[in-house]
């Protein structure tokens, strides 16, 4: 488990994983070597995996998002799907689900053409590939880092 201190630290990097020692340490209460102590335990012990940047899809000119869920005919057809997933830009992530669906990716594309040539030409002709169900978005009401909720 975690204390109320290292639960603090995860939800400001979370917030903003550029935060200097000695800002986290300000809002701590803590001295800026003991937060970078406790960041390095964080780490060791895997609740931290890396420090990214968030991007602005839209910015970049993919300003359509849009969920695709995938069937697959036989489970031996994954690791062929998830070869093309890994290699295409457009999938930011994929996950591999319980229930009628396989798995659910989550796209960003230029418009609706893009999507279209996207799933066209690279998910459906994957060999395995028995059905895909695409839900385009219209609007982002919460997404955010993971954050730790209280105990």
């Amino acid at each position: 488990m975690i204390d109320e201190q290292d639960r603090k630290i995860l939800n400001a990097l979370a917030a903003d994983a550029r935060a200097s020692w000695a800002e986290l340490a300000g809002e701590m209460g803590l001295s800026a070597p003991a937060v970078a102590e406790r960041v390095k335990r964080l780490r060791q012990r895997g609740m931290i995996r890396g420090f990214h940047a968030v991007l602005e899809p839209a910015a970049m000119g993919l300003g359509l998002t849009a969920f695709v869920a995938v069937t697959l005919t036989h489970p031996r057809d994954r690791a062929a799907f998830l070869k093309v997933v890994r290699k295409h830009g457009e999938v930011k992530e994929a996950h591999h689900m319980a229930g009628e669906d396989d798995y659910l990716l989550k796209v960003h594309c230029r418009d609706t053409g893009h999507l279209e040539q996207f799933l066209t030409d690279v998910l459906k002709s994957v060999t395995g590939v028995q059905r895909t169900r695409t839900s385009i978005v219209l609007g982002t009401a919460k997404e955010l880092a993971t954050v730790m909720a209280p105990e």
